[in-house]
């Protein structure tokens, strides 16, 4: 377990693919026919277990897959980074949460992204309510720092390109997906930070994630103990080969890992 305080935080790699998963779909390289389980990557997601309390960051397309593989049998809260499909578009299996906890889902999402929910799943939201619809709970994220149950969780605001999301801190955890671009000052929230679990794409560059080179530079500058690698793509390459050509404390994820310590 890592513990911080009276946090004990066990984090699982539910999803560590790109918007299109790994196989990608009709693609006949070398990573997509793999059969080493770990370059089969779900949609990036991560389940975090606080003081026996299950939390989900982002529900994708996925998300009914990830929470049967994982057995997760209940569910807090889950909290969004932004809108895209391969993060939202898994909400509407949170019915079986509302059915067997008797009560609405609780969603952290920042406005922009309500906005988007409420537009998406409209039926969720509307006056007559369909019977068996899911039931969302919508709390607003902003720049500062919140508490579930007591338990604090840091918003770190960074940007997929133009586009801003959120990274989320809990403990001496640190989960940054989908992002280019972390101001200084965004930074400065990362700082002590034990597991940093950050996106890398591919090795080249591109427009709105990091590649492997910038990821390791943050890394380098946050010095964690452990660093984590998610929302890789195919053309990334295989597991076992980027793994050789990592540094010591910096391990590709991959669906299903754990880290408990």
């Amino acid at each position: 377990m890592l513990q911080n305080g009276e946090l004990k935080i066990e984090a699982t790699f539910l999803g560590t693919g790109t918007s299109q998963g790994v196989p990608v779909i009709a693609c006949d390289c070398e990573v997509c026919k793999s059969k080493n389980s770990k370059d089969k990557r779900l949609r990036s997601s991560l389940l975090l277990k606080i003081n026996g309390q299950n939390f989900v960051i982002d529900a994708g397309p996925d998300f009914r897959q990830q929470m049967l593989r994982g057995q997760v049998k209940s569910l807090r809260a889950i909290l969004l980074t932004h809108e895209h499909v391969d993060h939202i578009f898994g909400l509407d299996d949170i019915r079986s949460y509302n059915w067997i906890q008797k009560h609405p889902t609780d969603i952290y999402a920042e406005g922009r992204v309500q906005v988007a929910i409420k537009r998406i799943f409209d039926y969720v939201f509307a006056d007559y309510k369909y019977p068996g619809i899911p039931k969302m709970k919508l709390h607003l994220v902003d720049d500062l720092p919140f508490k579930i149950d007591g338990i604090k969780i840091i918003p770190i605001r960074c940007y997929h390109h133009k586009l801003p999301v959120y990274g989320f801190r809990v403990g001496d955890l640190t989960y940054i997906t989908d992002t280019n671009f972390i101001p200084k000052e965004e930074m400065e929230k990362l700082k002590g930070t034990r597991i940093l679990i950050i996106n890398a794409l591919r090795k080249e560059n591109h427009i709105s994630h990091f590649n492997l080179e910038e990821a390791l530079n943050i890394i380098q500058e946050i010095q964690p103990e452990k660093a984590f690698l998610t929302h890789l793509s195919h053309s990334f390459g295989k597991h076992n080969n980027i793994q050789k050509e990592l540094p010591e404390n910096v391990f590709m994820a991959f669906d299903g890992l754990r880290v408990t310590e």
